[in-house]
């Protein structure tokens, strides 16, 4: 890949193999890799500019605030976000308080949604896919570790997806037929996104935005005329394992975050746009999907029953139906990013048409994820937790200061692996994935042996992010001498 150039206006060295984003606030704060490098003016661009085809070709930056917006708040509605509000809720007999439950909607998706604006603003800055912008992190070879761990997830989502968009048509079809029908429509329409990704993110801000806002504020009215029971009123035991479990949700973007925000204009909207809408969204979703939840007595599987009782909910839950076909956008797009980084003269709309194609087959093929699948996928979304902290010390505080190398080139830095190994150990160690038997032996063997057991206050969310952070900046001095 070309070099971008090495230097700007401002002194401020650049990363090399991807242009920055334009903006004058980039080039002051630390981590500013990318800052000030030569680019073409915005105004320059046309506004239907597309995505690169491949790889080392400059990405157009035309999204905006309100694109940004647009987008993280369609991501952050899904109808598996109602459904699963269930564990927000907690176990039958042991519910959280309503208050309990709405605190740690709201304060876990703030937190995990900082992390995922932390993301997006390095994505930003860079220029560069998710993937590639470890090649600065981690060097290129060893960039494709995480490359192939993300591929896997974001395949694995993408059928989730359309299983769960064929499961929520017959809801409103009140069929339990033509499951094959749903999945085929559906599998064509996000492939058809995945094409045009920069067009369909307009089409969201200008279309989609509005209809789901709609539904969204018709559907709560109508919930909350009915009343909302306390289940468990006046309990906050479980509310940081809630809180936990919310941070967890918000952390599942962070690995596809910058596939979206290197189109940004500003690294300043990256961020809030993301930051803002997904959490009014994800908030917003859970609190309803909470409400829903308690009016079918506590049982998931009936939540969208709830909608379906509201004078013309079919409707609104329709909407929300066709909506959530920008979830499956998402994991099929960003599986064609990361596979540019392994592939990086191959065309994205091949790489996109053949992985949309791939999803559809794949969930003809599934009735249902099994819960060995899910936990599995779990598994690996828990490794993203522990990358980002490191990701994010290296760039605003280690080698990212003078300038990260993002070519095909970049050597590779071995040190790095250590506080993000470090980290998913800790994730695994204070709450082990039930991937299967022998793993959660493992682990719960090692709580054994050090006599840990895990509190309320042990969230592993957060104690993943901060150990290997405060093992990176430890490492800096390091890392900083040996990044070139």
């Amino acid at each position: 890949m070309p070099p971008a150039s090495s230097s700007s206006s401002s002194g401020a060295p650049a990363s090399k193999g991807f242009p920055a984003a334009e903006d004058p606030a980039a080039a002051a704060p630390a981590g500013s890799a990318a800052a000030g490098t030569a680019v073409l003016d915005p105004a320059e661009r046309p506004e239907r500019a597309e995505a690169p085809l491949v790889l080392d070709t400059e990405p157009p930056r035309t999204l905006r605030f309100r694109d940004h917006f647009a987008l993280w708040m369609n991501l952050g509605v899904s109808l598996i976000g109602f459904s699963t509000a269930a564990t927000v809720l907690g176990a039958p007999g042991s519910e959280l308080s309503l208050a309990a439950a709405v605190t740690a909607i709201v304060v876990g998706t703030a937190v995990g949604t900082a992390m995922l604006g932390v993301a997006a603003l390095i994505g930003a800055r860079t220029g560069a896919p998710a993937m590639a912008s470890l090649r600065g992190l981690f060097g290129t070879r060893l960039s494709y570790l995480p490359t192939v761990l993300n591929i896997v997830q974001c395949v694995g989502w993408g059928v989730f997806e359309l299983l769960t968009i064929s499961a929520g048509a017959q809801t409103v079809a009140h069929t339990t037929g033509y499951r094959w029908l749903f999945v085929l429509l559906a599998g064509a329409l996000t492939t058809a996104l995945t094409i045009w990704p920069l067009g369909s993110i307009a089409v969201l801000r200008r279309f989609v935005a509005g209809a789901v806002a709609v539904a969204m504020v018709y559907l709560t009215v109508q919930l909350g005329r009915q009343g909302v029971p306390d289940p468990g009123a006046g309990n906050w035991h479980g509310f940081l394992g809630a809180t936990d479990a919310m941070i967890a949700v918000s952390i599942s973007f962070v690995p596809l975050a910058a596939d979206y925000t290197r189109h940004s204009r500003t690294p300043r909207s990256a961020f809030w746009g993301s930051f803002s809408g997904y959490t009014i969204a994800q908030v917003w979703c859970y609190v309803l999907g909470l409400m829903a939840l308690l009016q079918s007595g506590g049982d998931p599987n009936r939540i969208f029953d709830s909608f379906l009782g509201v004078w013309a909910g079919w409707l609104f839950l329709l909407v929300l139906v066709v909506r959530e076909t920008d979830q499956s956008f998402a994991n099929v797009y960003s599986t064609a990013m990361s596979v540019q980084n392994l592939l990086p003269k191959v065309d994205r709309r091949v790489l996109s048409g053949a992985i949309g194609l791939l999803t559809t087959v794949l969930a003809l093929q599934i009735d249902e994820f099994t819960d060995s699948y899910y936990s599995f996928l779990g598994l690996i979304g828990s490794v993203f937790v522990p990358l980002l902290a490191v990701l994010a010390v290296d760039f605003f505080l280690g080698a990212g200061r003078r300038g990260w190398n993002l070519s095909e080139d970049a050597p590779s830095r071995w040190t790095m692996l250590l506080p993000w190994v470090l980290g998913f150990a800790v994730y695994q160690f204070i709450a082990p994935t039930k991937v299967a038997g022998w793993w959660t032996d493992f682990w719960t063997s090692a709580q054994e042996a050090l006599h840990f057991t895990p509190q309320e206050w042990t969230s592993a969310s957060l104690f993943a992010f901060l150990v290997p952070a405060l093992a990176t900046w430890a490492l800096t001095p390091l890392t900083r001498r040996t990044a070139r």
